[in-house]
């Protein structure tokens, strides 16, 4: 079983329980995940299995979302799952103030990793620090905003919740943003809920329930879930490669232009290319220059034949 699989994570589950219980339905290690998503959150968790495992960061990893935004309070985690404390509002707060925020928060822009995150610091998780009442010191990184949309508004006594939908970059915290808008708008706000539509170009409109997949290997089904890693990785131009240079090639030899068949897409100095020999690929690798025969010539990253 080598592809990838567009799961729909409920809420409640961790990104590894998930991944745990792919290992369990398909008999095998070889399993990881493309990205972090929160156990409180439920959407797109993209698992490799297999081969493809060794791709992962080959992948296309830009992220969708539906966020819950509520306004009024501040949580000690960034979301419903902290300890709330509430804010007065602005005597002028409304609808259009909100809409007023999400210029500044499109396009490039810098956010510090909560202590509820993954990310490492001195070999452990920040998550595993947090719990332990630790809180340690994190740089900002720099992300980017692609898009906000106000998809819902809604007013309730006390209570102002808005519906964001989000198109970001990978390492993206939405509880950050959520954060940071609140502040922005004097009233402090908080990620109330959070659902990832998307991952790379996969719609949660096409993801499998874990029951779902369950049923699919009690008909022997299973591989229809299942996209291939050709599909996964046709976002990258093609190089085809003479049979003649295949074994040289998977072996991490360069590879030059002799050796090639024919190339598909836009190539150039520094970009990536997925390897092909006979409709499948075997590897990806990185263009490079040769300046004195004035030709371009491939070295390969990842050999997964």
């Amino acid at each position: 079983m080598n592809g990838l699989l567009n799961i729909l994570k409920p809420p409640g589950m961790s990104s590894h329980d998930v991944v745990n219980f792919i290992r369990r339905l398909l008999g095998t290690k070889k399993v990881g995940h493309t990205g972090t998503l929160d156990p409180g959150a439920a959407g797109v968790l993209l698992i490799c299995c297999g081969k493809a495992t060794r791709l992962i960061e080959y992948l296309e990893h830009a992220k969708e979302y539906r966020a819950e935004i509520t306004f009024g309070a501040f949580s000690s985690t960034g979301d419903s799952f902290g300890q709330l404390t509430k804010r007065d509002m602005p005597t002028d707060f409304s609808l259009k103030a909100v809409e007023e925020t999400l210029p500044f928060f499109t396009g490039e822009i810098s956010q510090v990793p909560p202590m509820t995150s993954a990310v490492r610091h001195q070999g452990k998780k920040l998550y595993e620090l947090a719990r332990q009442g630790k809180v340690v010191e994190r740089k900002a990184r720099k992300v980017k905003i692609y898009s906000i949309k106000l998809a819902g508004w809604y007013e309730v006594p006390g209570e102002y919740r808005a519906l964001l939908d989000i198109k970001c970059s990978a390492g993206t915290y939405i509880r950050n943003l959520c954060h940071d808008m609140g502040e922005r708008a004097g009233c402090g706000a908080y990620m109330s809920f959070l659902l990832r539509t998307g991952v790379g170009g996969y719609s949660i409109s096409h993801s499998y329930t874990l029951e779902e997949l369950e049923g699919l290997k009690g008909q022997g089904r299973l591989s229809d879930a299942v996209v291939a890693i050709e599909e996964a990785l046709s976002h990258l131009p093609t190089v085809r490669i003479q049979e003649g240079a295949l074994k040289s090639v998977c072996s991490g030899a360069i590879l030059y232009p002799p050796g090639v068949i024919s190339v598909e897409g836009d190539i150039r100095e520094g970009v990536l290319v997925a390897l092909e020999w006979n409709d499948k690929i075997v590897g990806v690798a990185r263009v490079m220059a040769d300046q004195e025969e004035s030709r371009l010539y491939f070295k390969p990253e990842k050999i997964i034949v």
